[in-house]
């Protein structure tokens, strides 16, 4: 059963700990919503889960009775000790301790050992999936990254900014290149905006449930064309032509092949119209 807000703080009594905002920790209270998560996930037993800052274990507890196998991956040095302690009996649970990001644009390097050995695994059928109350702080590279290497399926809160970032649609004030990348990689739904009332410490801010469905348009390119989008958007005010000349591109021959306004800016062009522009000039090159 998901825990109460009582017993959260009774598990960090034990350990001496109390959430820690340097890592983004807002634990889940609300027993219903946490079970929403799950749902959204769309866990069916032997499915590999990822749950990055699992905290004291509450939806760790709920993935684990739905039958997955769990790769939990908690930074905080007092819950990793929490976690150990409290499922090492569990076959079906895996604990990595540090940060689920090597870097701004790279997954630490156990946790894609573990995406990669689970993708080789030809007896393995079951999906590959996240299902996680995100730390605030690392939420959008990490969601990129974790498509980028092959997760399928991604259900998790985050702030409700950052939601609508990922689903923006072009020349909206939250469309930018996050938007963009996300959009080439998946199917992005918000499903719904999460109370404030639902975490504590309560944030100053609300959150949203997402789900990702992984829909990779981009295959190997998404490092170079994720480049070459910021290098668009970073010209904002400049029109499409002079921000392609900005990033080394032929704009005349591009904007004819492709049959764009020279004067359009780049903000209102949609996902698929970057990556056309973007193959463009990958096909330049040969």
């Amino acid at each position: 059963m998901p825990q109460t807000k009582h017993q959260i703080q009774s598990l960090l009594q034990t350990i001496d700990a109390h959430p820690r905002h340097r890592f983004g920790q807002n634990f889940m209270i609300d027993q219903n919503l946490l079970r929403l998560v799950a749902d959204a996930g769309g866990i069916i037993p032997g499915d590999a889960v990822i749950e990055v800052g699992p905290g004291t274990g509450t939806l760790t507890e709920e993935l684990l009775a739905r039958g997955a196998d769990v790769l939990a991956v908690e930074i905080d040095r007092d819950l990793a000790g929490l976690l150990r302690t409290r499922f090492a009996d569990n076959q079906h649970f895996t604990l990595i301790e540090g940060d689920a990001l090597a870097g701004k644009h790279a997954i630490n390097a156990d946790v894609l050992a573990w995406i990669t050995a689970r993708r080789a695994d030809a007896s393995n059928r079951q999906s590959i999936r996240l299902v996680a109350n995100l730390p605030y702080n690392i939420a959008s590279p990490l969601v990129i990254e974790l498509l980028i290497a092959g997760v399928d399926t991604l259900a998790f809160t985050v702030q409700k900014e950052v939601a609508e970032r990922l689903r923006a649609a072009a020349d909206s004030d939250a469309y930018g290149p996050l938007s963009v990348i996300a959009q080439l990689l998946a199917k992005v739904e918000v499903l719904r905006t999460l109370p404030k009332q639902a975490f504590w410490p309560m944030p100053t801010i609300e959150s949203s449930l997402v789900r990702m469905t992984r829909d990779n348009q981009l295959g190997d390119s998404a490092a170079e064309m994720g480049r070459f989008i910021h290098q668009l958007f970073a010209s904002r005010r400049k029109t499409l032509r002079n921000a392609l000349v900005s990033a080394g591109c032929d704009a005349q021959e591009m904007l004819e092949k492709e049959k764009l306004n020279f004067f359009l800016r780049p903000e209102t062009l949609a996902p698929q119209q970057f990556l056309s522009l973007f193959k463009n000039k990958i096909s330049a090159k040969t």
